[in-house]
């Protein structure tokens, strides 16, 4: 089988890749595309999980005609604090023209929008990456799928499934936090504010999700255990201790939890392959960073290769062009969240005055918490 860009991992941003190169049924696409994934066609629609996509991520699905409105809670505000500690600041999409700073969506809803209009023959599902290798002019993979084994000959892999792996070409910084994620619901409604509370043991993050919220609470490993184990009333007892009585959560869902690193892939590319998402970077999830990061490494990569025409999509340049184009947004981000999480994720006296100022200042200077919110909301780039 032979193809031109053969793309690894069929998630949201596999998905928002071949829309982007217009790999649909409206917009046929100047390159032939394959989506491989190892899961069964369709099999998100029993994945729970929610997403925070941020207002410059809506627009880009929006182009894709990929943004399900029902499906998404918006985040109006969101309001910043630390716990034991002066200072808070209130981020307010108003102040920038939008509608919402964010959204919040279920996985299985994104990924339904996505689908939707891709050509079917574009997709391989249950199937497996066994092997890649390049020469100067293609690349060939060997697939195992459900018919057997196969080799796809393409001019471009793109590796877009799951985190990096660890090997030398990957720097990797454990936070020493687990991150307990959940919905919880609150007695009175949300309003559509989110809150970001900073905590000695790491980042506390309420999601306004339908008329409850998904939290994301990052704690050491063994306190992290020691939550899992607690009965529901116990555990909303932690959580709204955290809060000093500014809100009150009264019922939970299951709890889950994972392990917390900073992933940096060094090159994004390799000859006749190229790394975006989460395969390029996991960042922790203070701030909600991490997909919106993978959807714009989607976006700006259809962008490069589309630029080139119908050239071939593993040449050199473009994917050059393609990761000096990223580097500022993906250390950007990197740096941003990895100073927030080590600024605040302890209990230094002297470090919870300085914290209190810097919210304070956001609070009181509104050209720096104009800068922070909109770093959330576009990233490096300011998308129109």
């Amino acid at each position: 089988m032979k193809t031109d860009i053969l793309i690894i991992g069929a998630g949201p941003v596999g998905m928002a890749l071949a829309r982007a190169l217009g790999g649909n049924r409206d917009a046929p696409s100047p390159f032939r595309i394959t989506l491989i994934d190892r899961q069964p066609h369709g099999a998100w629609v029993k994945d729970p999980r929610a997403l925070a996509l941020a207002h410059g991520s809506r627009q880009l699905l929006e182009r894709l005609d990929a943004w399900n409105a029902s499906a998404a809670t918006p985040i109006r505000t969101i309001h910043v604090s630390q716990r034991g500690g002066f200072g808070r600041t209130l981020i307010d999409a108003r102040d920038y023209a939008i509608p919402a700073l964010g959204y919040v969506l279920r996985y299985r809803d994104l990924a339904d929008a996505l689908d939707i209009g891709l050509v079917s023959e574009t997709l391989l599902s249950s199937s497996v990456v066994e092997t890649i290798e390049t020469c100067a002019t293609h690349a060939t993979a060997t697939i195992a799928g459900p018919n057997g084994k196969e080799r796809i000959t393409a001019k471009l892999v793109v590796h877009a499934e799951g985190t990096p792996a660890d090997d030398p070409n990957i720097t990797v910084r454990d936070y020493g936090q687990h991150a307990i994620v959940c919905e919880v619901t609150p007695d009175t409604p949300h309003s559509h504010q989110a809150w970001e509370r900073f905590t000695p043991d790491g980042p506390l993050a309420l999601l306004p999700l339908e008329k409850g919220y998904a939290v994301v609470f990052t704690v050491p490993p063994a306190k992290a255990r020691e939550i899992l184990a607690l009965d529901d009333a116990a555990f909303l007892a932690v959580l709204n201790r955290q809060f000093s009585g500014q809100l009150r959560l009264t019922a939970t869902g299951p709890r889950a939890s994972f392990p917390l690193a900073l992933r940096l892939r060094k090159q994004l590319t390799e000859p006749r392959q190229v790394w975006l998402g989460n395969t390029a970077q996991t960042l922790h999830p203070v701030s909600g960073q991490g997909f919106n990061l993978g959807l714009r490494d989607a976006w700006e990569l259809a962008e490069t290769l589309l630029a080139h025409g119908g050239d071939d999509p593993g040449h050199t340049e473009p994917l050059a062009a393609y990761a000096r184009r990223r580097q500022t947004d993906r250390l950007g981000s990197a740096a941003f969240t990895h100073g927030i999480v080590h600024l605040f994720s302890n209990d230094i006296p002297p470090l919870n005055a300085v914290r209190g100022l810097g919210l304070l200042a956001l609070d009181l200077v509104p050209p720096l918490r104009h800068f922070i919110a909109r770093r959330m909301i576009w990233g490096a780039r300011a998308w129109p």
